[in-house]
C-alpha cells in the first residue's frame, strides 16, 4: 500500500484506499514537510481525520466519509448504528456539500437491507463513490483543458494562472477539481505557469505548490495578499479555484480569500472559474447567504505551523475570527466547469438533471 498514495502523475494518484477492512489515507496535516500514512480502523477514526483536517477537500470529505461508514457497518449495522455513524460524520465539517450527499447515497443504499448485508453493500458503494470522483474530475480536466487551451492561444503563450487554496488531487479521490485543466494542460505540453496562493491560516496553498512541484508544473507561491497586485498588473491571465458548495443561484462558498480574488478578478477583467462535480452543488440551497460557514478554532490564527513544529505568532488572549470559507457571488464567475461542460453559474437546475460520466481509469492519460 505505501507508494500507492503519492506518485508524482497525478492521473495515478489516489489519496485514500482500502486496506483490509480498513482506510489509509495521506495525513494532509503533516504536508508539505513529511508524507505520513495513516490507517483508519474505526467511525471514530474517520471523523476524526475529516474533523483536524488530515483529509480536507470537499470531494475527498465525502470519499472519506463513504468509507467511515463502511468502517461503522463493520462494527455494528443495526438501524440505531446506521443512523449514529451518519450523525457523527455529518457534524465533522458543515459547509462542504459533498459529505452531505455522499452520507445521503450511502443511506439510500444502505437503509432497505438487512443489518447482515450493510457491510458488503457499504463498501461496494464507497468504492463507487472513489471511482466516481476520479472520472468526474478527469471530465472537470477536460472541460477545462479545452478552455485553457483556446485561452493559451488568444494570448500567444503559455498561461498564467492564479488558484486559491489547494484543489488538486489531495483535495479529492484522485486528478482534482481546479488543478485537473491544469495537469492535463501540463501533459498536452501547453507550460501552464501557477500563481499559488498561501490560503492562511492553514496555508493549504503549500499543499498546491508540493502537488505541482512532483508533476514538474511550473508554479510561484505567494502572499495571499499579493494576489490584487498581480491581477492588476496584468500578470494573470485566468483564476481558477475549487469549491465547498454552490447555491442553486450559482454563489459558491470557497475557502476564505476567494471572494477577495474574485472581487480583484472583475475590477481588472480576467475571467475567474470554478471547477467542481455536480456532487458539490446544493439545489436546495436556494443561494449563497443559505451556506453554512464553519467557524474553525482561533488557535489556527494564533499559532502557526512549520516544519519545526508549531509558532505562536499572538497570545493566547488575543481574540480572533476564523471563519473557514467566504461566498464569491455568482455574477463574479465567467463559468463553473464541471465534469459534463463549462457552464454559466444559471445554467444549474439543468445540469443537474444530467447521469454522472463513467470512464475506465486506463483512459486516464
Amino acid at each position: 500500500m505505501a507508494g500507492m498514495l503519492t506518485p508524482n502523475l497525478p492521473q495515478a494518484a489516489t489519496t485514500i484506499a482500502r486496506d483490509g477492512n480498513a482506510l489509509r489515507i495521506l495525513d494532509q496535516t503533516r504536508l508539505p514537510h513529511a508524507e505520513h500514512y495513516l490507517t483508519l480502523a474505526t467511525l471514530d477514526d474517520a471523523a476524526q481525520a475529516i474533523g483536524v483536517m488530515q483529509v480536507r477537500g470537499a470531494p475527498l470529505i465525502g470519499a472519506t466519509a463513504a468509507g467511515g461508514l463502511a468502517l461503522a457497518m463493520q462494527a455494528g449495522a443495526r438501524d440505531t448504528d446506521l443512523a449514529r455513524a451518519v450523525d457523527l460524520l455529518a457534524a465533522t465539517r458543515p459547509t462542504a456539500v459533498n459529505l452531505q450527499w455522499a452520507l445521503a447515497r450511502m443511506r439510500e443504499r444502505l437503509a432497505p437491507l438487512p443489518p447482515a448485508a450493510r457491510a458488503a453493500a457499504a463498501w461496494d458503494e464507497a468504492e463507487s463513490i472513489w471511482e466516481q470522483d476520479r472520472a468526474c474530475n478527469h471530465a472537470i480536466g477536460r472541460h477545462g483543458l479545452e478552455l485553457l487551451a483556446r485561452l493559451t492561444v488568444a494570448h500567444g503563450r503559455p498561461l498564467k494562472i492564479m488558484t486559491h487554496c489547494n484543489a488538486g488531487w489531495l483535495a479529492a479521490v484522485a486528478w482534482g477539481t481546479a488543478l485537473a485543466p491544469v495537469y492535463l494542460a501540463h501533459l498536452q505540453g501547453l507550460q501552464p505557469q501557477l500563481w499559488v496562493s498561501e490560503t492562511r491560516p492553514r496555508n493549504q496553498g503549500l499543499l498546491t505548490a508540493w502537488e505541482l512541484a512532483r508533476a514538474g508544473v511550473a508554479h510561484t507561491l505567494v502572499a495571499d495578499n499579493a494576489c490584487g497586485q498581480l491581477l492588476a498588473s496584468g500578470q494573470v491571465d485566468v483564476v481558477i479555484t475549487g469549491a465547498d458548495r454552490i447555491a442553486a443561484n450559482g454563489d459558491v462558498a470557497n475557502k476564505v480569500g476567494t471572494l477577495l480574488k474574485a472581487l480583484a478578478a472583475q475590477a481588472y477583467e480576467v475571467p475567474f472559474y470554478v471547477a467542481a462535480p455536480c456532487s458539490t452543488v446544493d439545489m436546495n440551497c436556494r443561494r449563497g447567504a443559505d451556506i453554512p460557514i464553519e467557524q474553525r478554532d482561533a488557535e489556527e490564527v494564533r499559532v502557526v505551523q512549520g516544519s519545526s513544529g508549531a509558532c505562536r505568532i499572538a497570545p493566547a488572549s488575543t481574540a480572533c475570527a476564523n471563519p473557514a470559507f467566504d461566498v464569491t457571488p455568482a455574477a463574479l464567475l465567467a463559468g463553473i466547469i464541471t465534469e459534463h461542460a463549462i457552464i454559466a453559474p444559471g445554467a444549474l437546475a439543468t445540469l443537474m438533471a444530467r447521469p454522472a460520466p463513467v470512464e475506465q481509469q486506463a483512459s486516464f492519460s
